[in-house]
């Protein structure tokens, strides 16, 4: 069966410009795959024409006459635009034509369409947005990055029986270590929350490896990271912007007279597998977990190379049936913890 995926078209900072081209290069490379591409049908069409029509059999487009503004309300997106590419879309998924969709739009419009049409898994509350980070050591799952801002304990340990099924998926270890973000390391340290879903973890069949500080999350030092939508968002936004920071430096000082640019010169290759290793395209695509279907939001800014990477992200969480793993799971450590 090919794994065919619903992708938004119009959706992020680039559009069809981007979209069209990275769906092409993706289905090259993944022979039993087929794309949707949902959007403005003439324009597709039109961009679509300028590539070999060796894939043309794997691409189909189905038509949406309005696109969700980066800056609408999820209220405003789900009630009143209906024929937007990116609720099209989400409703591939939900009709059975496609196993998966993405999309680089409005992320809180996104999960608001989604949730209203796909619904949640059993015994989930709310879904969560997860992301792989690189670290010291590979690279770790992080959730919720902004979906929820407010959680509950057992929210939060819901989280972390769908961060550890997606590491599992990913081709990562079959026992992932899961850590719970708190401003320390010690138990009497967190609030409330945080502590109640600490005892749940212990409780759990989880592999929990206790609480984790902000340094723990480039270090490598757990394979997944749990935390509420307020700090995971906060910790994410934070690393880019020193990311950026240095890479801003680190350009300054190699431009600061000739012998600067000449080491610069001599030092490039170095310089580039460093660049390769933090490239932050590597890692496009956060998964909306919890989910009666596979949702996958790139970011916004993504180019060409980016978007590659969020279609294998749905490819992959397709291929590895990532639904039944989290429903099977969160099943498990229930009866576990009973």
């Amino acid at each position: 069966m090919p794994v065919k995926i619903a992708l938004d078209c119009m959706g992020g900072d680039h559009g069809i410009a981007v979209t069209v081209p990275a769906a092409v290069d993706f289905l090259r490379t993944h022979p039993d795959s087929e794309i949707i591409l949902v959007g403005d049908e003439i324009a597709i069409n039109k961009n679509l024409s300028s590539f070999p029509s060796d894939q043309a059999d794997r691409i189909s487009v189905v038509h949406a006459s309005e696109v969700v503004g980066m800056d609408e309300g999820p209220a405003q997106a789900l009630r009143g635009k209906k024929s937007s590419s990116m609720r099209i879309a989400i409703n591939q998924v939900h009709e059975g034509r496609a196993a998966a969709c993405i999309s680089a739009g409005n992320t809180g419009a996104l999960m608001a369409i989604a949730r209203f049409v796909l619904k949640t898994l059993p015994e989930i509350e709310r879904p969560a947005i997860a992301s792989f980070l690189p670290t010291a050591s590979g690279r770790v799952c992080m959730l919720d990055l902004g979906a929820n801002i407010d959680c509950s304990p057992e929210q939060l340990y819901q989280f972390a029986v769908m961060g550890k099924c997606l590491v599992t998926a990913s081709g990562g270890s079959k026992n992932p270590s899961v850590g719970l973000l708190n401003v320390g390391e010690e138990e009497i340290k967190g609030n409330e929350t945080v502590k109640a879903a600490a005892e749940l973890l212990k409780q759990s069949n989880i592999n929990y490896h206790g609480y984790v500080e902000g340094t723990d999350i480039y270090k490598g030092t757990t394979d997944v990271i749990v935390c509420d939508g307020f700090v995971g968002n906060v910790a994410l936004k934070t690393s880019e912007g020193l990311a950026q920071m240095l890479g801003h430096y680190l350009k300054e000082e190699f431009h600061k007279n000739i012998f600067s640019k000449l080491i610069g010169i001599a030092s490039s290759p170095v310089i580039n597998r460093f660049r390769r290793r933090v490239d932050h395209r590597r890692y496009n695509g956060a998964s909306l977990l919890g989910l009666k279907g596979v949702v996958v939001k790139s970011h916004g800014s993504a180019d060409q190379y980016a978007m590659q990477f969020a279609l294998e992200r749905a490819y992959d969480e397709v291929k590895n049936n990532i639904l039944q793993n989290i429903s099977l799971n969160v099943e498990l450590t229930q009866k576990g913890m009973a």
